[in-house]
């Protein structure tokens, strides 16, 4: 779950070597005090192995000094303290231990330039790690997983030169104290209105005797007005355990949590946590203001391999997450995974993404955003600054995901940049870094996500549905669907304790909101942007719902239209009538009157007649599709019954409608 720090492919063949050497006498020292101290350093970097590592790699270290200053041409000694440097972290003295040992003796070993090469390119010494890559890939009989990886590297520095000579910007600011502290905090997840944000953080814990003394939860912190942090606290005592919990996907509207829950199969917690594999995927619903029970996804989204770092889409009907397909840490074994909500209401079998997207190595952290069409994730596979960088892709017009683009330098280093969300509107990004200057560990950052680095602008819309009388909160099911092509594009539904709701939504389509609750007449409204002065502004919507009962009180159908003067149903209107259908069907003894209104605006009796007709050709829709005709009627009102004075565009566009009155039960 926490971020995997990419392995050097360093390997002992150096040790090997030299072990050899050390049975043969044949070593490029002939100096025995020198061999001697050589010796000694082997012999500590073996026992490193086994105990007391620091001590003993700083006693080969100490050793391999000695060595080198009895015999400064002592190319063995350099190429192993050349070794143990980059595993401690020192990677610019390694180099310079390696280049001095091949200076010496050019043809010591090809691999060398190989290992050279990756240092390099880790240090971001990107001309003479490309530089070294090319002489090693010279050489005939080379392994072929270092050739494809020197080959890569090339790729990389000839990326990353350009990069940094075209820079993006990039200024990220830390997210505070009352969110970071000197533990590790990362994997963010915010809600859609960017007010909440979920987070994994390392706790130490003495009654923990394995996983270095520590565990992973999740802590949750709101926006204060003036936009700063509260003091994060715990999520919940039903979410967090001794266990590690954390790389979690929060929906929009903060009713339901995924999150990765590391169990196992042996049932310490119960069976509520009991895992299929190492680490699975867990999901928990609020009620009201707490958490549920948090349960396992189950087959067929986890399974014997490792599930973590899942990604909850807008819609709430896709979730993208990631799958090692290996019992070992091997970061090259992850990859991206989708899985949806079938027409059963169950997620459907995870499918692996493309080879577009994924490749041979790494891929991580992946992040839908909630326009539905912007992906970003992290790999090492797809040329970069080396180790793991970000990307984004988009999806294409045929449903595939576009070639990744990476997001450029400086927000891709030659370290490992891993786990980016990205806001609704776009604008603001969200990441977990180490880099200096934060509160210690890793901390959570954010910066202004370039433009070309942005998705489609997304906004959001919040509400209650309530009991239009009594005023009551209400739980129910609502639609977003796209009017021009029928599509759905969000399906939630509010807290069935407080009534609220929050979904994003994309800024380029005219929406219908259908809501709905079994007793209730459904809801509607239609939005459009267009009309806004700024598409960031979010919709705010109250949503009173009327129980059913006979009144002369009609619901108006906000999402059947027609064009002026006519009364032929547009296409957009299916998505609205095909809701009063499926409200019909459900309430099978209901008898209903279909209403037609029009403005004030041209001859009454042409009025009269065209809102009969209007009212009628709804009815038709409904008995073609297998509505009882006994079950319908339909009335021209012509401009009798207006809503608003006749005086504006607006009153005029409210006065134009269609209205169903429930007239029996």
């Amino acid at each position: 779950m926490k971020k995997i720090t990419y392995l050097s492919i360093l390997v002992c063949f150096l040790l090997a070597s030299c072990t050899t050497s050390a049975q043969t006498g044949k070593y490029t020292s002939k100096n025995k005090k020198a061999i001697k101290s050589f010796e000694s350093a082997l012999s500590s970097y073996r026992n490193s192995q086994y105990e007391s590592r620091s001590k003993n790699l700083s006693a080969a270290i100490s050793s391999l000094d000695k060595a080198i200053d009895k015999d400064p041409n002592f190319v063995d000694a350099y190429m192993m303290r050349s070794k143990i440097l980059a595993e401690t972290g020192k990677l610019k003295e390694a180099i310079k231990d390696k280049e001095k040992g091949l200076q010496i003796m050019p043809e010591y070993s090809k691999v060398e330039y190989f290992y050279l090469a990756e240092m390099q390119m880790k240090a971001a010494q990107y001309q003479d790690g490309a530089k070294n890559a090319a002489k090693f890939l010279t050489y005939r009989n080379n392994n072929p997983t270092f050739e494809a990886l020197a080959k890569k590297y090339i790729k990389n520095a000839e990326f990353a030169q350009d990069a940094m000579k075209n820079p993006v910007k990039f200024e990220p600011k830390n997210l505070g104290a009352n969110i970071n502290t000197t533990a590790d905090e990362y994997h963010p997840s915010i809600m859609g209105d960017e007010n909440t944000i979920i987070f994994t953080r390392v706790i130490k814990d003495p009654r923990i005797q394995n996983r270095r003394g520590a565990h992973e939860d999740l802590y949750t912190s709101n926006r204060e007005t003036d936009g700063e942090w509260k003091v994060s606290t715990s999520i919940s005592k039903k979410i967090n355990t001794l266990l590690n919990e954390g790389s979690s996907s929060i929906s929009a509207d903060g009713n339901y949590l995924i999150f990765t829950n590391c169990a196992g199969a042996d049932g310490t917690y119960g069976d509520t946590r009991r895992g299929k594999g190492s680490c699975d995927l867990f999901y928990t619903k609020k009620i009201g203001k707490r958490w549920a029970t948090p349960r396992n996804m189950g087959i067929p989204v986890n399974s014997v391999h490792w599930e973590s770092q899942p990604s909850f889409s807008a819609d709430g009907r896709s979730m993208y997450f990631i799958q090692r397909r290996s019992r070992q840490a091997d970061i090259n074994k992850q990859d991206i995974y989708e899985t949806h909500v079938g027409d059963d209401g169950y997620w459907t079998k995870p499918k692996k993404l493309s080879s577009v997207i994924n490749t041979p190595e790494a891929e991580q952290t992946v992040f839908i955003h909630p326009d539905g069409q912007t992906l970003y994730f992290a790999s090492n596979g797809h040329t970069g600054m080396g180790g793991l960088d970000l990307f984004l892709s988009r999806k294409q017009p045929n449903g595939e995901w576009g070639t990744p683009v990476n997001l450029g330098y400086p927000i891709n280093t030659e370290k490992n940049e891993d786990g980016i969300i990205v806001s609704a509107n776009g604008e603001r990004a969200y990441f977990a870094s180490t880099r200096d200057g934060g509160f210690g560990g890793s901390d959570i950052y954010y910066f202004d996500l370039p433009e070309e680095s942005r998705p489609v602008l997304t906004t959001y819309m919040k509400g209650k549905v309530f009991d239009a009388e009594s005023k009551t909160p209400l739980g129910a099911i609502f639609e977003l669907v796209d009017v021009e092509t029928g599509e759905l594009i969000i399906q939630s539904e509010s807290n069935d304790m407080t009534g609220d709701f929050l979904v994003n939504i994309p800024t380029n389509k005219k929406l219908a909101l259908n809501v709905s609750k079994d007793g209730y007449f459904f809801y509607s409204k239609n939005y459009t942007f267009e009309e806004k002065e700024n598409k960031n502004d979010p919709f705010l919507v109250d949503v009173p719902l009327e129980k059913i009962k006979v009144s002369d009180k009609g619901f108006v159908l906000e999402n059947v239209f027609f064009d002026v003067n006519k009364y032929d149903l547009k296409p957009e209107s299916k998505v609205e009538l095909n809701k009063l259908y499926d409200f019909l069907l459900l309430n099978k003894t209901l008898k209903v009157e279909l209403g037609g209104h029009t403005d004030s605006d041209g001859e009454d009796t042409k009025n009269q007649v065209l809102s009969e007709n209007r009212a009628k050709a709804v009815v038709t829709y409904l008995i073609e599709k297998g509505i009882n005709k006994d079950r319908l009627t339909y009335k021209g009102y012509g401009e009798t019954v207006p809503v608003a004075p006749n005086d504006t565009k607006e009153n005029k566009a409210k006065n134009r409608r269609t209205e169903v009155k429930i007239i029996g039960k």
